[in-house]
């Protein structure tokens, strides 16, 4: 578990390290991170969704969290998940945004609550996207 956990804080760091980068080549679209997660056995989905509105409350109360957005994907049907059991998405309004929050994330309550939802959700994979909306 704690290989994992260190996985997940290496990737977000560079993630966000990356961002900081690139932003201006995406400063047109919305940051949609993607983590794949698994449970434990025992997990409820009511569990992954409180677990998910407390982090999201503190998320957007780190400075560039105040915009952010959350979707949880259930697989309903789905062809080869693996290990996946549920989808956490995040998303921010701007890169910009983006990289703020995650200057600001280490030590953050959003961090805490993180570590503290590990107890029934390990989530070590995620993908960063540019999201652009169609109407």
């Amino acid at each position: 578990m704690n290989k994992a956990i260190r996985l997940m804080l290496v990737s977000a760091m560079l993630f966000a390290v990356m961002m900081i980068a690139v932003a201006p080549a995406f400063a047109g679209g919305e940051a949609a991170q993607m983590w794949s997660c698994e449970l434990e056995d025992e997990t409820t989905e009511a569990q992954v969704i409180e677990g998910t509105q407390k982090w999201l409350a503190a998320a957007k109360k780190v400075k560039g969290g105040e915009n952010f957005e959350a979707t949880v994907l259930f697989p309903v049907a789905v062809n080869a998940t693996g290990e996946i059991d549920v989808m956490l998405v995040v998303t921010a309004p701007t890169f910009k945004e983006w990289g703020e929050f995650w200057d600001g994330y280490e030590g953050s309550e959003a961090a805490k609550i993180e570590t503290a939802n590990e107890e029934f959700a390990v989530c070590p994979d995620s993908v960063l996207w540019e999201s652009m909306k169609v109407k």
